[in-house]
């Protein structure tokens, strides 16, 4: 097999079971196996989609989810970049901030939304402020242990050339812990869309976790499951994306 062929077959092959789960799953619900009331067909969670989509209400939800997943992921990953990269590089701040972010990460910031609540509402900062918070220490942690595990022969290496301060961090130590720090925003990715799925449906009145829950209100099983599929699609998305720059800034990995 020659590589455009391997190639051809790596596009390919990720999306067989996926395919092969709905078109199973749209045979067996025309052939009356798989009850609507439970699982409605593919056809009509597309046919619910349309029917949103006509009206802009299905846009104006994913829009506002999307801009909150990404409000929180920048603001969360941007501050946990900032501790992981001072803590990793500076001994004096791990001593003064390490202990406590390791404290605070122990805490599961889902556990936090009926505080958060009393605190912002169930306005938008309640919401960015929980996937901001999920999102921050997956990206400290990864950050810190990548610049922390960066080969010290490395940096003797660079050192003997004449690289020191900033040279040194962006030529050695940067690139060296970069696949960490890519790993952690690859997680960090995961845990963004998990708790905005959660802090949508418990205190939200616009976004597709709101969608779903108004759904459920009138037992309307094809916008439920669009809903998930949505997150599902979203969530792919992100991975692909955070793929794509794993490739580019791994070029040796490649």
């Amino acid at each position: 097999m020659n590589r455009s062929e391997d190639a051809s077959w790596g596009r390919v092959l990720p999306w067989f079971i996926p395919c092969f789960i709905i078109v199973g799953w749209q045979l067996l619900s025309w052939a009356g196996m798989i009850p609507e009331r439970i699982l409605p067909a593919p056809s009509k969670i597309i046919e619910a989609a349309l029917k949103m989509m006509v009206t802009g209400e299905l846009y104006d939800h994913m829009s506002i989810s999307l801009s909150r997943a990404l409000a929180g992921f920048l603001i969360g990953g941007l501050i946990g970049f900032l501790f992981g990269l001072f803590n990793g590089v500076f001994r004096i701040s791990e001593l003064v901030f390490d202990t406590s972010i390791q404290m605070l990460r122990n805490i599961p910031h889902l556990a936090l939304i009926p505080l958060v609540i009393l605190w912002f509402g169930i306005g938008e900062t309640s919401k960015i402020f929980l996937v901001a918070l999920g999102v921050l220490f997956p990206v400290y942690i990864n950050t810190y242990h990548g610049i922390k595990s960066v080969d010290k022969s490395l940096i003797e290496m660079g050192k003997a050339y004449g690289l020191k301060g900033k040279k040194l961090f962006f030529h050695v130590i940067l690139p060296g812990s970069m696949s960490s720090i890519l790993v952690g925003i690859r997680f960090s990715l995961g845990v963004m869309w998990l708790t905005l799925i959660v802090a949508e449906t418990i205190s939200a009145s616009s976004g597709i976790g709101y969608m779903a829950m108004n759904a459920r209100e009138f037992m309307q099983m094809d916008v439920i499951l669009l809903s998930i599929l949505i997150y599902a699609a979203f969530g792919k998305v992100s991975d692909v994306i955070a793929r794509y720059f794993e490739t580019k800034l791994l070029k040796w990995n490649a």
